[in-house]
């Protein structure tokens, strides 16, 4: 054989070994995980949601409980009432109506003892009187305005809010928006209380001022 026939056959195993190399390598690291400095991070976070009872805008420490109380708009939407997570009244629920809606939770269970709502337009103002004057000692009381609160409101009726730590059941007229949290023959006036005046010039809908939305985190009562 030529000697340059030797050495073209040689270069040829040559290059054909190098080939078979260099693809051995690349496949090998093409198939392997690129991995970041952990210094450099992943480029993005993953975003946890916490779900908050009654959706609250921030949960409640331990020992309270997590309430949200929102009136009526106008005469359209009616009020919602939740307590714990546990929505006790609502439109959905079709338990609500026109004038006060109220619910009684006990204090230190968190239990949903009764909820109702009374005509404050047209209805009978005795039916109310004898409602709150059955609440006991220990109980939460829950309320929402829709459409017309103050109507058939009397002096008895303001007087018993007023008992349970009301600041503007004295006050309280035709078409008004209230939301309220209190419980009976408390000494101080309630911190959960919203009030806005049916006023023509400052109203959001056409005949009623707008909605109140009141949240909060009561602490729970131990005996």
């Amino acid at each position: 054989m030529r000697v340059p026939g030797l050495f073209r056959i040689l270069a040829l195993v040559f290059v054909l070994i190098a080939s078979w190399i260099f693809i051995y390598k690349h496949s090998s690291l093409s198939m392997r995980t690129p991995r970041l400095p952990h210094w450099l991070g992943s480029g993005s976070k993953e975003t946890r949601v916490v779900k908050t009872k009654c959706d609250l805008s921030k949960p409640c420490p331990q020992n309270c409980f997590a309430f949200k109380i929102c009136s009526g708009a106008a005469n359209v939407v009616g009020p919602s009432i939740c307590f714990e997570d546990h929505m006790i009244m609502s439109p959905v629920k079709n338990n609500v109506g026109r004038g006060l809606n109220i619910a009684l939770v006990n204090a230190t269970t968190g239990t949903v003892l009764r909820q109702d709502h009374f005509d404050m337009y047209s209805g009978d103002a005795s039916l109310l009187v004898a409602f709150l004057k059955q609440i006991l000692e220990g109980t939460l009381v829950l309320v929402a305005s829709y459409d017309d609160p103050g109507t058939q409101m009397n002096d008895e009726i303001r007087t018993l809010f007023s008992n349970m730590g009301s600041a503007y059941a004295k006050q309280l007229s035709f078409r008004d928006s209230w939301v309220f949290l209190g419980a009976r023959d408390i000494s101080n006036k309630s911190p959960f209380e919203q009030f806005l005046k049916n006023n023509p010039e400052t109203n959001k809908y056409e005949g009623w001022p707008e909605l109140l939305e009141l949240e909060g985190c009561v602490p729970r009562k131990v005996f």
